[in-house]
């Protein structure tokens, strides 16, 4: 159930008041009415949507984000702390936040945050959901997931085979020079995709980059400025936090953190980040993902605090964690022969809190959604085409069950 606040003002009653108030009644009565046609019709989509998604087992609602974390149920969406388009965000937003994740993260961008929470929102308004936390990514330093690829088509030749555009797994490339139908997100202008790469669609893969026959491709990197990520985390509707840094140095780190401020007391979580892998690439993407895991479980000293996976990750993960014996077990259930450098504290919750997916959670989704697009325009919502919706619904689900252990 949506809540939502008006507020009232008082308008002078001197000569030209009562045509003030004349005005500002009929006004609120169109308003009001239209309002009310749209609540209508936008409650009638809800309705086909939610007869759809009733088809479908969801995950239990009952378990907060925390307690994911405790038990080993963890899962988060990675939007991509590049990845800008607005539109597709809010959609996987919506989709895997029906699908049952505890957690969405993405670019600390004041646009990017507010189209996350809209997805959320409107998957509520579907099913009655508890609200997945909210994450921002933001770095100290040159960071490949901070960067964005570059080229000026002009300088294509013509009889060149564009292999950068069949390699971007994000559409990010485009040499077609028109408009989509549609329009843009919170806005009247028209989407255009113009030759080249779309900047708010690429994220940064770099897979173009080794493939261009010219070397006409370059990479352009950048650090979110502290200050607006400061301004970003104080308008509420941001739960946490991860920081892209290098463990070689600490002076860069303490800087962004000195910058940040009071505003990191908004925050529930605070999350450190490693190097980039691709899950996204094919089956033997997560091995590297899995070793990992095995060399931390194995360690004597490790590192404090909740453990997630990410990099690397896709459907063949779980499957590699339970091999290995390390889904949802705890550290003390693993440690067999020595538990005299775990602490109490963290002795009850599981060794691998959970899971992040990125690129392969993107993938499976992002096929959905380009083919309601290719039918309803650009700028189309996916729970305005439930058919679509039940579908997207579906891939992420698939992702998410193993984990949820539906």
């Amino acid at each position: 159930m949506a809540v939502r606040s008006f507020c009232t003002t008082n308008i002078s009653t001197q000569h030209h008041g009562y045509a003030a108030k004349f005005h500002v009644s009929s006004s609120l009565s169109l308003t009001n009415s239209h309002m009310w046609s749209s609540t209508t019709a936008r409650n009638s989509k809800n309705k086909c949507a939610q007869s759809l998604v009733n088809t479908v087992v969801l995950p239990s609602i009952s378990s907060t984000p925390l307690e994911s974390l405790h038990r080993g149920n963890w899962i988060k969406l990675i939007c991509g702390a590049s990845f800008e388009d607005v539109v597709d965000i809010r959609n996987l937003s919506l989709v895997y936040t029906l699908a049952g994740v505890d957690c969405i993260d993405c670019a600390a961008d004041a646009s990017v945050v507010s189209a996350v929470n809209e997805g959320i929102e409107a998957a509520r308004d579907i099913v009655c959901l508890r609200r997945p936390w909210v994450m921002i990514s933001v770095n100290d330093d040159k960071d490949l997931h901070f960067r964005k690829a570059e080229f000026d088509p002009e300088d294509c030749p013509a009889d060149c085979s564009r292999p950068c555009e069949s390699v971007c797994p994000a559409n990010a490339i485009s040499f077609q020079g028109k408009s989509t139908l549609g329009i843009s997100y919170n806005t009247e202008a028209p989407r255009v995709l113009k030759d080249g790469v779309i900047t708010e669609r690429c994220y940064g893969c770099g897979r173009c980059l080794p493939v261009c026959p010219y070397d006409k491709i370059r990479e352009v990197t950048y650090v979110r400025d502290a200050i607006t990520t400061a301004d970003l985390i104080k308008r509420n509707d941001v739960d946490a936090m991860e920081i892209h840094t290098s463990g070689r140095q600490s002076t860069l780190f303490k800087e962004l953190w000195s910058a940040l401020g009071d505003s990191v007391g908004n925050l529930r979580l605070i999350a450190l980040d490693g190097r980039p892998m691709s899950g996204d690439i094919g089956r033997g993407a997560t091995k590297e993902s899995i070793g990992f895991a095995v060399q931390l479980a194995k360690a004597k000293e490790r590192p404090p605090g909740f453990l997630q996976l990410a990099g690397g990750t896709n459907a063949h993960t779980i499957d590699g964690l339970k091999k290995e014996g390390l889904f949802q077990t705890t550290i003390t259930e693993y440690s067999h022969d020595d538990t005299s450098t775990i602490s109490s504290s963290d002795s009850s919750h599981a060794l691998i809190s959970g899971i992040a997916y990125g690129g392969y959670a993107r993938k499976i989704v992002g096929r959905v959604l380009r083919s309601m697009q290719s039918q309803h325009g650009g700028s189309a919502s996916v729970e305005d085409h439930p058919e679509h919706l039940l579908m997207a619904l579906k891939e992420a689900l698939a992702l998410v069950g193993p984990v949820k252990c539906l």
